[in-house]
């Protein structure tokens, strides 16, 4: 908004001019700025010390680890007893059922059903969340300001003062939301939840559309269009993000859930040429003639529906569990020996559970 209302002003073209070579700038720098936040997270996460868990649990670096989380938590190396180190090397280095490779029978065994949760449930929010995001296009145009009467500037300025009107009254809140009650209601639910109420509103606009909502874009309309975002990040949208990185061990954490990411982006770009193409009901701007808007809406509205059930029926609850329970709970189903990590991580306290018998 902020560099449109620039150019604008500088540029002061007119709407009946063509759009200026000017604008060309524009856009370039509005990615650009973009991806500065990007670029400092990337910095930042560069310069932190790796996770604890990870140094101890994978790398193996006791030592390390117990520097690491010096810096972080101001805990003294004194708390490190020589009798726990040598405890933990002797436990580390003991035979155990932890060397199985992400390609292995044993993973897909312990952790092939949550892998497939996981990916499917984020693979199915992302079809829908992007498809919702091109929709705006057939919102916002009763708001805007006629072609005639606005140059390139002022509407991207006015397409993007909509878009954050919607992020403010319901994307936001919705992440807001779910942090308040993520650890009171569970991810499970309220990603449950989430596909549900997406699934009612996208019902809501769909059905009626062709009959009523086209031609009545009023507040009602809007209403329901808002809810379907704040119930994306009151649910499936947050919830996605957040049940990969606590499910898998931690040599697996990362892999799985890249993996579950790049499921959601193949919805992503699914979602995205799908819906340009299945939204329009007839031969227009270059598209050929697809379902229709009703159809199309009805269609991820049912998307939704498949992702809840998905969701019930393989999707494992992790509130109040630490990693650590996560972790282990497959060992103690499966049988194996099993190197329980205290929860008082912070403090290094390394423990060895009794042999199970093998199953």
């Amino acid at each position: 908004m902020v560099v449109c209302a620039i150019f604008d002003r500088a540029t002061k073209a007119s709407p009946a001019d063509d759009t200026p070579e000017v604008a060309d700038l524009a856009w370039r720098l509005i990615l650009m700025i973009g991806a500065v936040p990007a670029g400092l997270t990337y910095y930042w996460r560069m310069m932190m010390p790796e996770t604890a868990r990870y140094t101890a649990l994978v790398e193996r670096n006791v030592e390390q680890a117990a520097k690491d989380m010096q810096k972080v938590l101001s805990v003294s190396l004194s708390q490190i007893t020589e009798q726990e180190q040598q405890q933990e090397q002797q436990v580390y280095s003991s035979p155990s059922n932890y060397n199985y490779s992400l390609f292995s029978k044993q993973f897909l065994r312990r952790h092939g059903r949550d892998l497939f949760s996981c990916a499917t449930t984020w693979f199915l929010v992302d079809i829908v969340f992007y498809s919702n995001n091109l929709f705006q296009s057939q919102i916002y145009s009763r708001y805007l300001p006629k072609p005639h009467d606005s140059n390139a500037f002022q509407e991207a300025f006015h397409v993007a003062k909509l878009q954050a009107i919607i992020a403010i009254c319901s994307t936001i809140p919705g992440y807001y939301a779910t942090v308040y009650f993520i650890d009171r209601v569970g991810r499970v639910k309220i990603q449950i939840m989430g596909f549900l109420f997406m699934a009612i509103g996208l019902f809501s606009i769909g059905i009626p559309y062709k009959i009523y909502w086209r031609e009545n874009t009023n507040i009602g309309f809007m209403i329901l269009y808002g809810l379907t975002f704040f119930f994306s990040n009151f649910g499936p949208n947050t919830t996605t993000f957040i049940v990969p990185a606590e499910l898998f061990p931690a040599r697996f954490r990362s892999t799985c859930h890249g993996i579950s990411g790049a499921a959601g982006k193949i919805g992503a770009i699914i979602g995205s040429v799908g819906f340009l193409w299945a939204s329009h009901g007839e031969k227009e701007n270059g598209y050929s003639k697809g379902i229709g808007m009703t159809a199309s809406l009805v269609m991820l509205g049912g998307v939704c529906i498949f992702g809840m059930i998905i969701t019930y029926f393989f999707t494992r609850e992790t509130m109040g569990r630490s990693l650590e329970e996560n972790e282990n709970e497959d060992d103690q189903i499966n049988g194996c020996n099993t190197i329980q990590v205290s929860s008082r991580l912070r403090t290094r306290v390394f423990t060895e559970t009794a042999d199970c018998d093998k199953a």
